[in-house]
């Protein structure tokens, strides 16, 4: 373990995921192969939401934006972790580290928040589908995205300025795979009262109240579905929302495991597994949840690959003739 006393630490080092060098080769190719997927289809479901005009809706517009900041969230602590599987020593400097939990921070922040008005979209389209359209205009859906933004970069700021206005002056071994808070705290040399504070703030202000909005929403749009009389209604109404209903449930599981639960070590393993689903996994699993999930979308990829597969196949037989004109030339001269 790396010490340096009384002075404060200028470099940390992390614990890394494992110390087995076959295992961490394995977990390299595989979250490099996440990783890719996430970056593929995050930008693919921005591309195809952008170029589709019948999925410029509000739904496919928070969508959009929900695929932005899986992709630089993941961003934010992926490659890092690719790097340190296949480094001897897992380092990162103090300011690299401030500025990776700030991201980390204000993207998972806004992530929630987002979650959270998509529900309360889903609640305007399903119990009040005849004020649905003057209730979610565009206008107001930008001022949601940028109000969300703002309050989560806000508070990421002030969170990660108190966590890194303490004193480091002990041990620099962070016992993660990336600048986390928890274990950030155990490594400070001083008083972490007005840290905690403000750590019960951030949650309770950005990931509590984005849950509680959620909850309310699906309250009533359950009561909603339940009273309508036909089966197939009824499957419609909770196929509209089962996608979002399935990538909240994955992120809130994972992420209250690990940050709403009383400080302990006899976790430690579960807590970088669950670490890795929310800031790794979940990414990957938005934009193929409402790729698989969701028929609108999943007409415009298929019709995508048809168009696609059209001019690979125009393209083949123009060669072809090409080939067999150049042919015929050589045999004729």
């Amino acid at each position: 373990m790396d010490v340096i006393n009384k002075t404060q630490v200028t470099v940390f080092v992390f614990s890394g995921l494992t110390d087995n060098e076959e295992l961490a080769l394995f977990l390299f190719i595989l979250f490099l192969h996440v990783y890719m997927v996430t970056v593929v289809g995050n930008i693919g479901m921005m591309a195809v939401v952008h170029n589709t005009s019948n999925l410029h809706t509000p739904m496919y517009f928070f969508l959009s934006y929900l695929s932005l900041v899986d992709l630089v969230y993941s961003s934010v602590i992926t490659p890092k972790m690719l790097s340190d599987l296949m480094s001897m020593r897992k380092t990162i400097s103090f300011d690299g580290c401030a500025l990776q939990f700030f991201f980390f921070a204000a993207l998972a922040c806004t992530e929630v928040l987002l979650l959270s008005i998509m529900s309360y979209d889903r609640y305007a389209a399903i119990c009040h589908p005849l004020h649905y359209v003057s209730i979610m205009t565009m206008k107001k859906c930008w001022y949601m995205v940028v109000l969300a933004f703002l309050f989560s970069f806000f508070l990421s700021s002030v969170q990660t300025n108190s966590i890194f206005s303490l004193q480091f002056c002990g041990s620099n071994l962070i016992d993660h795979f990336y600048c986390d808070m928890p274990p950030l705290l155990q490594l400070s040399c001083s008083d972490t009262f007005s840290c905690d504070i403000f750590a019960l703030s951030f949650i309770g202000s950005c990931g509590m109240g984005s849950f509680l909005t959620i909850l309310i929403s699906y309250t009533f749009i359950i009561s909603s579905i339940l009273r309508i009389k036909s089966a197939e209604g009824r499957q419609k109404a909770f196929s509209t929302c089962s996608s979002h209903l399935m990538c909240v449930s994955i992120f809130y599981v994972t992420l209250f495991f690990t940050y709403l639960r009383s400080p302990s070590n006899v976790l430690e393993k579960q807590d970088k597994i669950a670490a890795v689903f929310y800031s790794v996994v979940t990414p990957m699993l938005n934009p193929l949840i409402y790729s698989l999930r969701n028929q609108e979308v999943k007409r415009v990829i298929t019709g995508g690959i048809r168009n696609v597969t059209n001019v690979l196949l125009f393209i083949r037989d123009k060669v072809e003739i090409l080939s067999i004109m150049i042919n015929s030339r050589k045999s004729y001269m």
